[in-house]
């Protein structure tokens, strides 16, 4: 009998022990892994994040460590195999936690069961662009033309397997088209060329090219996701543009390990809800490109689980390479 009453005790003093613990986390710093270089998108999205954290923990610090390697793959494995005790985190996304795991069978971790989905930070869509030379107006122009030419247009983007690559490989297989893949090693160098008229058409993350279509260097032909965004509220859609249920968006999240203690998991993705809610938060990440849309973490788990059956079937149906 007396067993029987000091199981439910201890069983009460451990969850007791463990909201404190929850509640008094972090007590020191936070790292957060970029899987690439200083300076690109995700560096700088991790480092909005960052800041907004270190302000809603009262200056203890949310620390970004970039450990570029394997297409993000190595700052994966890190976070994957790190304490699950919350102060190892990573800056997760399309590429990391949907395409990866599609494009490999043997990566060293499993992308979901491994993983705690602290929130999403947000989305960014992608765009395709073209020089303004190009007798090519629209998107609908675009599909004419490839169905006429097979095979005679050519399009840039950040690399094989990348959100860009495969937003123009779910076109080709929607639309029923051919155009060439041209990759490049990295976004920048593909608006670059595009800009100089050396490639008829560029895919990127609409933050890359986003000034040089306002300036009017380069005609934005559509957007990936389903509705227009605010920011080149003049340019179609894809979907629009006679491509029907066509949807790519790229994301970005916080995520750590599965064993994470769900208290400290809770209060972590707590703690990101009001930093994501701060004003020049929002509007930095804004000027990123980024819709920041905040999750519940079973919500962010469903959404990467969606996103992995997505793009394996692109991967597999328009014969992406494996890493």
């Amino acid at each position: 009998m007396k067993v029987l009453i000091r199981v439910p005790v201890l069983l009460l003093a451990i969850a007791s022990s463990m909201h404190a613990y929850a509640q008094a986390f972090p007590t020191r710093p936070v790292r957060i892994i970029v899987g690439y270089t200083p300076g690109g998108a995700s560096d700088v999205n991790a480092r909005i994040v960052a800041q907004g954290l270190s302000e809603v923990w009262g200056g203890i610090n949310a620390i970004v460590e970039n450990r570029a390697g394997a297409a993000g793959g190595l700052a994966t494995a890190l976070t994957a195999a790190a304490p699950p005790d919350g102060y190892t985190s990573m800056l997760c996304h399309i590429g990391s936690h949907a395409i990866a795991p599609a494009r490999s069978k043997t990566l060293p971790y499993d992308h979901i069961k491994d993983f705690g989905f602290v929130s999403l930070i947000g989305t960014t869509p992608n765009v395709i662009v073209t020089h303004p030379s190009m007798a090519l107006r629209n998107l609908r122009d675009v599909i004419a033309y490839a169905r006429k030419h097979p095979g005679k247009l050519s399009y840039g983007s950040s690399g094989v397997g990348t959100s860009p690559n495969l937003s123009v490989e779910l076109l080709k297989l929607m639309a029923k088209i051919d155009i060439v893949h041209v990759p490049y090693k990295g976004g920048g160098n593909t608006v670059i060329d595009a800009m100089g008229g050396q490639i008829e058409l560029a895919a990127s993350n609409l933050p890359g090219p986003l000034p040089f279509i306002r300036s009017g260097r380069l005609r934005g032909l559509a957007i990936t996701s389903i509705e227009r965004n605010s920011r080149t509220p003049d340019i179609p859609t894809v979907a629009e543009q006679g491509v029907p249920g066509y949807d790519v968006t790229s994301w970005f999240g916080i995520c750590t390990q599965a064993a994470v203690p769900k208290p400290v998991l809770e209060k972590f993705r707590a703690d990101l809800v009001k930093a994501l809610d701060m004003p020049d938060v929002k509007k930095r990440l804004s000027e990123q490109g980024m819709d920041v849309k905040p999750t519940t973490s079973e919500e962010f788990l469903e959404y990467v689980k969606t996103e992995t059956i997505k793009w394996a079937k692109v991967v597999r149906e328009a014969n992406i390479p494996p890493e």
